[in-house]
């Protein structure tokens, strides 16, 4: 799938009148694993939480040619682990059946077939085994596995994850990033910020560079260069020799 599935055209999003981002521009395809990068500060959330609806913004934001609110049951969305309370008890199998309550109507229940799929999200995160546990008991890489479930439970067509690799373990990591690529190969468009640059390559089809205004957007071929990342970073950006490729990495200022 190579249309255009997102397009946002000219977002602005004002923080008590300070520009968080300013006239962001950009389309990208479907069935993709789309990045988003850029240094502490320069917006990456809030693009992703103005896409969502969540944040006002000026400027036009469109899925398949819809807007959120037409298109709210197809989108899914996991939010950074530090803006969760992890002390709210509730068990892990009723976090991922939360991914089914908008296709439930608000006279209905919870059906077999529901929990069914909550429990298919469970066993496809290696989560299953911790159904009957409190949220807040599982290890930082396990919470982000059932938030994970509970997207896919969705059974949506476009899934934003802000930050999902921070804070967690290796394994957790290699599971969710599986399982992104499993999403990908079914045809579902995925919109991820990240952080550590050293990945890049490896994770991501499409980039999206910005520090408050969009430095790139396209191919990760076109974007990963030090040229752009050294734009964005401010020449926090340190180009690493490798094997005959160059990698990059952010480093603190001198």
């Amino acid at each position: 799938m190579n249309d255009s599935v997102i397009d946002v055209n000219h977002m602005t999003v004002h923080y008590h009148r300070n520009k968080a981002i300013e006239d962001v521009t950009f389309s990208m395809p479907g069935g993709q694993i789309i990045g988003v990068i850029g240094p502490n500060g320069a917006g990456k959330s809030t693009l992703m939480k103005a896409m969502l609806g969540l944040e006002k913004y000026k400027g036009q934001v469109s899925f398949f040619g819809q807007s959120i609110q037409q298109i709210r049951k197809e989108v899914a969305y996991v939010p950074q682990r530090s803006s969760i309370d992890w002390d709210f008890p509730v068990l892990v199998r009723d976090v991922v059946l939360m991914g089914r309550y908008m296709h439930i109507p608000w006279y209905g229940k919870v059906s077999k077939e529901d929990r069914n799929i909550a429990q298919e999200a469970l066993m496809k995160t290696g989560m299953a085994s911790f159904s009957d546990r409190q949220i807040g008991e599982l290890s930082g890489g396990q919470q982000q596995r059932v938030f994970l479930a509970r997207a896919l439970a969705q059974k949506a067509d476009i899934f934003f994850l802000d930050e999902p690799f921070v804070g967690i373990d290796m394994q957790s990591e290699e599971i969710i990033m599986s399982i992104l690529r499993q999403l990908k190969s079914d045809g579902k468009t995925l919109f991820v910020i990240h952080h550590d640059l050293s990945k890049v390559e490896q994770y991501f089809d499409q980039l999206i560079l910005l520090n408050r205004q969009l430095i790139r957007s396209g191919p990760v071929k076109d974007v990963y260069t030090p040229e752009l990342l050294k734009k964005a970073y401010g020449g926090q950006a340190a180009v690493l020799p490798g094997n005959g490729n160059e990698s990059f990495m952010v480093v603190s200022p001198s």
